[in-house]
């Protein structure tokens, strides 16, 4: 079984030149669940770094101003939340803040979530129903359109990811409705992007040596959808790299200044980690310049168990080991965009269960009342 993710490349992807065997090494029963996507367009690399650094701006608003982009009637799958998700023995994370936004706007740039059916509404399933909450453009100018423009190359990336996997399971699984992968991700009002502002351990958050959690920061779970697009952390040193909002940046620049990165995290342990199939936890760490996807329930659901969902979760950078001040205090942040099915499409033939039904059930084990 391999330890490393595997990469391919953006043109390869185009051409249809993925084989059958990479992507076995990637989804399939011995495999990590993940792949990682090269010589994706130049303009990512800027657009992440900006999206990144909005992230800390946002994490280090004014609880005042957070408020007003929280939806707890949505239970958080839109707008700003922080301490209201359980993912692991009801413990509630109160390590992550998270931004959710829906993708309505790649299929048309006129929805703000996804159009209304008569079994799902915004009145008997806001998590999907309700329109974006965006912060105002005088209090993170340039946000908006940074994430929208991030996410779009990602959900690109994504459909050429989804191609290659239909090309796979055509051949491969029984019945496979050809193009389906592909369909549910670029036509998708329901996908989902979030922006995670990991807050910097304090000393009294860790816990005694030998007793410290590996998922202190995100516990272990599984995506929900279909195939997840994953920028590369950005680790920042907020002590040192303040994120706080030039008063004159509020109305006279496009955008916010950009953070400064560590070329590294200071915890070599910290950062993303899967579960491999044979129980190993194994470290993987995206290039910069390239997208990682990793697999969902939904998509092994709609390919019979073919390619596996990918237990995962990441852990902290300890207090103490950052190089310089004891007083340092390093953030991480990323981008994860959550490709999934439109509520009516099926992702369970044999149990004939909708994505909209699945969907609810995980909302409702994962979130506090």
């Amino acid at each position: 079984m391999s330890t490393t993710a595997v990469t391919c490349s953006l043109t390869d992807l185009q051409n249809g030149a993925v084989s059958f065997a990479t992507l076995e090494e990637a989804f399939g029963p011995s495999s990590l669940g993940i792949i990682i996507v090269k010589d994706v367009p130049p303009e990512f690399v800027e657009l992440r770094h900006r999206l990144l650094s909005y992230s800390s701006y946002l994490g280090n608003l004014p609880s005042f101003k957070l408020a007003k982009i929280e939806n707890p009637t949505a239970k958080y799958l839109t707008g700003w939340s922080l301490g209201k998700e359980t993912l692991k023995n009801g413990q509630v994370d109160n390590l992550k803040g998270s931004y959710y936004a829906n993708c309505a706007f790649y299929v048309d740039p006129t929805l703000s979530c996804a159009k209304p059916m008569a079994e799902f509404s915004e009145g008997n399933f806001p998590e999907y129903l309700s329109p974006n909450m965006w912060p105002q453009n005088s209090v993170l100018p340039g946000f908006q359109q940074t994430f929208e423009d991030l996410c779009k190359i990602i959900i690109d990336t994504a459909v050429l990811v989804a191609r290659a996997c239909d090309n796979y399971a055509e051949k491969e699984i029984p019945e496979y409705k050809t193009g389906y992968l592909e369909h549910v991700v670029k036509t998708s009002t329901t996908t989902k992007a979030r922006l995670l502002h990991y807050f910097p351990a304090e000393p009294q958050d860790d816990v005694a040596a030998g007793d410290k959690m590996d998922d202190d920061w995100c516990a272990t779970h599984l995506d929900h959808g279909c195939l997840t697009g994953l920028t590369s952390a950005m680790f920042v040193n907020e002590s040192k790299q303040v994120p706080t909002i030039p008063v004159s940046y509020a109305y006279a620049s496009k955008y916010l200044p950009l953070l400064g990165e560590l070329a590294t995290s200071p915890d070599p342990t910290a950062g993303l980690y899967v579960e491999s199939r044979s129980g190993e936890k194994v470290q993987v760490k995206i290039p910069r310049d390239c997208i990682a996807f990793q697999t969902g329930e939904a998509l092994e659901r709609i390919t019979k168990g073919k390619f596996k969902a990918v237990p995962h979760f990441v852990r902290g950078v300890r207090p103490g080991v950052a190089d310089g001040d004891k007083g340092d205090r390093i953030a991480r942040n990323t981008l994860a965009v959550f490709t999934q099915p439109n509520l009516g499409e099926v992702v369970d033939t044999e149990q004939d269960i909708t994505f909209g039904e699945f969907a609810r059930g995980i909302v409702e084990k994962n979130t506090t009342k």
